[in-house]
């Protein structure tokens, strides 16, 4: 949502809970199967990294924008 330009304040918060909503699906390794079921389980395989640097990318972005306050 960041990346995408959507950093008003109401876009912004609602990517950030969405973040910490993501977090939230990981298994007690931190690690994220292929799929997410309807209630949250992780299905599938274990990829080996993309779904990993996503998140890391996600996070990163995030954290840029909410330092800028708001601003892409």
């Amino acid at each position: 949502m960041t990346r995408a330009g959507w950093s008003d304040r109401t876009r912004l918060n609602e990517a950030r809970l969405m973040f910490e909503k993501m977090l939230s699906y990981a298994n007690h390794l931190g690690l994220f199967g292929e799929e997410t079921g309807p209630n949250g389980e992780s299905l599938g395989n274990f990829p080996q990294a993309f779904t990993h640097l996503a998140l890391i990318s996600a996070a990163f972005n995030l954290d840029r924008v909410l330092e800028k306050g708001g601003r892409v």
